[in-house]
């Protein structure tokens, strides 16, 4: 692996307390976060609903309404209508475990 992206998992295990993105390809299927959204190094992540999401981790905000934080973006994962009531993305059923994960995988991509 390559130094870069060794720095970018240590940040992104750190920013969510210990997610795991090696587990969060089958998360994202389980859930259909890919029917919805363009998911970087997701095969068939090609959803034009919601976002694209790559470059998670230059981003100021998410979804254009909370400070970027890993744990800001695990909550909105989880729960997205306690940030917006009006947000598109529904409540999908995933824990904050498998919440860390994807924030993990997604701030290294």
């Amino acid at each position: 692996m390559a130094k870069d992206s060794q720095q970018r998992l240590q940040a992104a295990r750190l920013l969510t307390q210990g997610g795991d993105p090696s587990r969060a390809p089958p998360i994202f299927r389980r859930y259909g976060c890919t029917g919805c959204h363009q998911i970087p190094g997701i095969a068939g992540a090609d959803g034009q609903v919601g976002g694209a999401l790559s470059g998670l981790q230059k981003r100021v905000y998410i979804a254009g309404v909370i400070n970027n934080t890993g744990d800001n973006l695990v909550h909105w994962i989880v729960s997205p209508q306690i940030f917006s009531p009006n947000s598109a993305m529904p409540k999908t059923g995933i824990s904050e475990a498998e919440a860390r994960d994807l924030a993990a995988y997604l701030y290294t991509h």
